[in-house]
């Protein structure tokens, strides 16, 4: 059981060492984004790509103690380039996640929409980053309904004259076992979506050097939880992911290293009024 002082909760410290003192089994949801490779140096010191694993796994058993049995923790990351090559610590930090007892369960994709142009001698300019989800067993809470999508134009023609495949089951090729029957879907005006978010980078927070939309917590939090759940965030710089979870009603509990974004997080998250978007300053 969380202590009701963990509930609607910002504190300024070290994540590993507030961690170790939440109790077992008490979040429902985690969504970070931590200090990738080599990056905010000025702000949180950088962490060498190949010291990257080794930095992160003592905060990931952390999180997999106090993360319930069905909960979920989803992991916004991006590789860099070293010496011309993607370093592999993105890849590493995953196989070591599980050897350490995690479930790899999914990747999803967020594609930045309006990502700024550029370029580079050997390649182009990212316009993705990963959002890893990691559970601690196979059954786990998820609430696909929250995050349907509109069905499309291609409910207008498909849908339309179904084909004889339309209107049967059509097991997939792959031998994947999965499958699909197209005719399931007439009369119904929403789907469910990909694991391809398609969200815009630039948000209304401009004072934090690596805030992510607030649309990017919000969906996750969505599809993981119910109202009163409690979504911790332990590197939370301004505070979108507490934002967004106080927006949705539910519980947030945020941990940030950071003094003036500590202090930017409370003023953002006081800001917010539960089931009422407020941008972030």
């Amino acid at each position: 059981m969380l202590d009701s002082s963990w509930s609607d909760r910002l504190v300024l410290g070290d994540c590993l060492t507030v961690l170790e003192t939440m109790p077992d089994n008490s979040v429902d949801l985690v969504m970070t984004s931590p200090p990738y490779a080599d990056s905010r140096k000025s702000t949180y010191g950088g962490v060498h790509p190949d010291q990257y694993v080794a930095w992160f796994l003592p905060i990931a058993a952390q999180l997999q103690r106090v993360l319930k049995p069905d909960g979920t923790f989803i992991l916004n990351i991006k590789e860099k380039v070293v010496e011309s090559e993607r370093h592999p610590y993105v890849l590493e930090l995953i196989l070591a996640m599980r050897k350490q007892g995690w479930l790899w369960t999914e990747e999803y994709i967020w594609h930045k929409r309006n990502c700024t142009p550029g370029k580079w001698p050997n390649r182009f300019r990212d316009a993705w980053e990963r959002c890893l989800q990691f559970n601690r067993q196979k059954k786990f809470k998820m609430y696909q309904e929250a995050v349907m999508v509109p069905m499309g134009d291609w409910a207008k023609t498909r849908l339309k004259n179904l084909s004889e495949t339309d209107q049967r089951r059509d097991t997939s090729k792959v031998g994947s076992g999965f499958g699909k029957k197209i005719a399931n879907w007439v009369g119904r005006d929403k789907a469910y979506p990909t694991n391809v978010l398609h969200l815009a980078t630039e948000c209304s927070n401009k004072n934090h050097s690596a805030a992510y939309p607030i649309e990017l917590p919000t969906w996750f939090i969505k599809l993981f939880t119910e109202e009163n759940d409690l979504v911790l965030d332990p590197f939370l710089g301004s505070g979108t992911t507490a934002a967004a979870a106080k927006q949705l009603g539910r519980r947030y509990t945020g941990i940030e290293l950071h003094p003036t974004y500590y202090n930017l997080a409370v003023e953002n998250v006081e800001r917010v009024t539960p089931h009422q978007l407020t941008l972030l300053g």
